[in-house]
C-alpha cells in the first residue's frame, strides 16, 4: 500500500447514513456498507450509562430488568429522543471511523423522510454536527433510493419510487434530478407489527412482543394470496389465564391483520398517482412503480399494488440497503449531492 493511499484511508472518512426508525445503516466511502444495525439503545436508568447499541440492544428487547431501559430514539422516521439519538449516532460513527484516528471529521450524507418539518431537519443536522462531522448534507430518502437503484433520475422522464420503511412510507415522482411530487405517510413496517400484536390480542387473547410480531410478519405476512398456504406456531402469554400459550396462525389471518396498514399505503400511492402531471403519468405506465425499503419485503406486496393500480411494480435488488447505497453514490458525485441536498 502506497503512502498516499494509506493517508487517504486514515484521514478521509466520508459517510452516508440511512437513519431509519427500525435500522441504521452506514456506508463508508471506498468500503461500502459497514454498519447495518437496529436503531436501539439500552440505557441504565440509575447511571444513565449506555449499556448496548444496535444488535446487542435488540437482543435485550422485552427481556430487561426494571433498572435497564431499551429506547428507540427514532419514531415515524424522525428523532423522538434527541439525547439518545446522538449517543446512538456517535456510537455508529465511531465504529465507522475505527482505525482512522479520532481527529478525522467526516463529510456526512443522511437520508431523511420526505415529509419532515424544518425543525426535524435541523435536529438531524445538529446531531451529525455534534458527532464531529465537517459537513452535513440531508437528502430525501426517495431520491437517495432512486440513485441507489440506478434509476435514470437526470432524464426528462417520470419515475415513481415508493420507500416503505419502518416509520414512514415515502412516495416520490422524480424527473430531471428533482422531485416533481412527493407524499409521505407515517404508516409503514412498525404499524404492521403493531397491527399483528393487536389482532392476536383481540382474536386469541394472546399477548406477544415486538420482536415476535416482526418475526411473524417476516415468516408468514403477505399482502396478496400466496401460491401455497403457510402456517407457523406463535408463542405468547394468555391474557385470561396469565400463562404461556401457543397457537397456530396461517397467512390468511395475517393478511386480515395487516389489511388496514396495507390499504393505507396503497391509498397513498393512489393519491400520488392522481396528483402526478399527465406527461409523467404516461412515463409511469411504461416504467412502473419501484418499491424499496423493508416493507417491500412483505410477501406479494408488489402483486397487491399491481392488482390495485394495474401498473407494473418492481422491487429493488436489496430493498433494505437501497437508500444508503444511493447516499453513498452521491459522495462520489459532489455536484449531484449539492443539487439534491436540502437546506
Amino acid at each position: 500500500m502506497g503512502l498516499i493511499t494509506w493517508l487517504k484511508n486514515k484521514l478521509f472518512c466520508d459517510l452516508a447514513i440511512d437513519l431509519g426508525t427500525t435500522n441504521t445503516l452506514v456506508y463508508l466511502k471506498g468500503k461500502g456498507i459497514i454498519v447495518q444495525e437496529p436503531s436501539m439503545v439500552v440505557i441504565n436508568r440509575d447511571t444513565g450509562k449506555v449499556e448496548a447499541v444496535g444488535k446487542r440492544a435488540k437482543e435485550m428487547l422485552g427481556k430487561t430488568p426494571d433498572s435497564v431501559l431499551v429506547i428507540k430514539p427514532m419514531r415515524d422516521g424522525v428523532i423522538a429522543d434527541f439525547e439518545v439519538a446522538e449517543k446512538m449516532l456517535d456510537f455508529f460513527i465511531k465504529k465507522s471511523k475505527r482505525n482512522r484516528g479520532f481527529f478525522v471529521r467526516p463529510r456526512i450524507v443522511i437520508g431523511i423522510p420526505t415529509g419532515i418539518t424544518q425543525v426535524e431537519k435541523r435536529a438531524v443536522k445538529d446531531i451529525a454536527i455534534r458527532t464531529k462531522a465537517s459537513e452535513v448534507y440531508l437528502v430525501q430518502q426517495s431520491v437517495s433510493a432512486a440513485v441507489g437503484a440506478d434509476l435514470p433520475i437526470s432524464e426528462p422522464t417520470g419515475i415513481m419510487i415508493v420507500d416503505i420503511g419502518g416509520g414512514t412510507t415515502d412516495i416520490a415522482v422524480i424527473s430531471l434530478n428533482g422531485i416533481v411530487f412527493s407524499h409521505s405517510i407515517r404508516i409503514a413496517g412498525n404499524e404492521m407489527d403493531e397491527a399483528i400484536i393487536q389482532y392476536l390480542k383481540k382474536k386469541y387473547n394472546l399477548l406477544i412482543g415486538e420482536r415476535s410480531a416482526e418475526h411473524v410478519k417476516m415468516q408468514i405476512g403477505s399482502a396478496f394470496p400466496l401460491d401455497e398456504p403457510i402456517t407457523m406456531e406463535v408463542k405468547g402469554r394468555d391474557l385470561k389465564e396469565g400463562i404461556p400459550k401457543t397457537i397456530v396462525l396461517d397467512d390468511q389471518e395475517l393478511r386480515e391483520a395487516l389489511e388496514d396498514v396495507v390499504s393505507s399505503i396503497i391509498n397513498a400511492i393512489r393519491v400520488s398517482l392522481e396528483k402526478t402531471p399527465p406527461e409523467l403519468s404516461a412515463d409511469i405506465i411504461d416504467r412502473g412503480i419501484i418499491l424499496t425499503g423493508g416493507g417491500a419485503l412483505l410477501k406479494n406486496i408488489n402483486k397487491r399494488i399491481h392488482d390495485e393500480t394495474q401498473l407494473p411494480v418492481f422491487i429493488t435488488d436489496d430493498p433494505l440497503t437501497t437508500v444508503v447505497l444511493g447516499a453513498g453514490k452521491m459522495l462520489d458525485n459532489l455536484d449531484l449531492l449539492k443539487r439534491m441536498s436540502l437546506e
